[in-house]
């Protein structure tokens, strides 16, 4: 039987580190929402507190006997295990950290009374306010009227940020099967097979592996200059023609929920032109020289300031994915997670810490030529970065 992966003393620590942060900014009691059945951006919260993922899907809509469909919640306060909410009445206890759990048809009904119960004094600290939906927000008001709250979407993910020796290895592990994954796309599409072939290679290699996909976003040729050909799945039925640029990624929680992209350009034939050669060489320089320059101390303004001085020295413009994405990277964990490595989302100030988990992204493109982009994913240490994706960047 499947069981917990992490020791109860790693979900301790969190919860040490997380009451910690409560006390400085006031507040005794908090509640944490997530939403899970069949989405992974919104579940990291809660799955980081308790290893709880529900699959009551979220794409249903609330009805008489449900309500809040797909939310849980986590009430916590300091000196107690997490109280955990779930909208399912028969969750897997052996995957859970913490044994205070309530399952309910209505999450918002439930959490009121827990917190009235307790008759909770002070601020009582919201987490998720950027996904939570105004309908519930209004029944929870309605039902919580004695409580002031103060908004904190920041608390966990704050946490999240610096990763254990515990999480670390997960993250090694996760590498492993993205790298794997990643090659196993690269091949396909140079070895003649379509999108959505190469696509399913690579997803195949990762749900073998445990691990799960969110997107396998695929372009070539004609439409490489958007970030996939079919938006949809993410991947066409389409192949690529000798000499067409190719750009693949795969991403999702590759172990354990914990998050990869890598990516990388390709050229069909394996036989670029100089200039598609110059291109995406230069694009993978400026990305382990970005890798290159990451330590502890260095300020997201100051790696932003070196990938702009980059790509001036080399007459690029941005591409679709440059502009639908202005930054050269992002934290990882259980979902693509802070700090932006960006000036222009107000990351500046952001600094690099040891035990980050990053991912270093780069896009370019030169009119009459194409669009290419690479990602690599590392984790920071004290001397540097350890590489956790090793598929090769130059495929000729």
């Amino acid at each position: 039987m499947t069981e917990r992966y992490f020791p109860i003393s790693e979900y301790e620590r969190r919860w040490a580190l997380v009451h910690a942060e409560m006390r400085r900014r006031g507040v005794a009691t908090a509640v944490v929402w997530g939403r899970s059945g069949g989405t992974y951006d919104r579940a990291s919260d809660i799955y980081y507190l308790t290893n709880y993922y529900g699959n009551n899907s979220g794409q249903g809509f609330d009805n008489d006997l449900q309500n809040c469909r797909a939310f849980s919640a986590v009430i916590l306060r300091e000196g107690e295990k997490p109280e955990l909410i779930i909208e399912e009445s028969a969750p897997h206890l052996n995957l859970l950290a913490t044994d205070r759990i309530v399952g309910t048809w209505d999450p918002v009904k439930t959490v009121a009374e827990r917190l009235g119960a307790r008759a909770d004094k002070g601020p009582v600290a919201f987490l998720g306010t950027d996904f939570f939906s105004m309908k519930h927000w209004g029944q929870l008001q309605a039902a919580t009227a004695g409580i002031t709250w103060q908004f904190e979407d920041d608390i966990v993910r704050k946490i999240r940020r610096v990763k254990s020796s515990l999480e670390l290895d997960a993250y090694r592990e996760g590498g492993l099967i993205a790298s794997r994954a990643c090659n196993l796309l690269i091949e396909g599409l140079l070895s003649g097979k379509s999108e959505a072939e190469a696509a399913g290679d690579a997803a195949r290699e990762v749900v073998r592996s445990g691990g799960a996909i969110h997107m396998i976003p695929v372009s070539h040729g004609d439409k490489i200059d958007n970030m996939c050909r079919n938006p949809l799945p993410g991947y066409s039925h389409d192949t690529p023609k000798p000499g067409d640029l190719i750009r693949g990624f795969v991403y999702g929680p590759m172990f354990q929920g914990y998050y990869l992209d890598p990516g990388r350009t390709v050229v069909a034939g394996r036989k670029p032109t100089p200039a598609q050669r110059e291109l995406i060489e230069s694009c993978v320089r400026v990305t382990d020289d970005l890798l290159a320059a990451l330590k502890p101390g260095l300020k997201v303004r100051e790696l932003v300031d070196l990938g702009d001085r980059l790509k001036a020295d080399l007459n690029v413009e941005d591409d679709e994915m440059a502009k639908k994405f202005p930054l050269y990277g992002h934290g990882l964990g259980l979902f693509f997670e802070q700090p932006i490595f960006s000036t222009a989302m107000g990351y500046g100030d952001d600094e690099f810490v040891e035990g980050m988990v990053a991912g270093i992204e780069v896009f370019f493109a030169r009119p009459g030529i194409g669009s290419v982009g690479f990602e690599q994913n590392a984790i920071l240490t004290s001397n540097g970065i350890e590489l956790l994706t090793t598929t090769p960047m130059l495929w000729w």
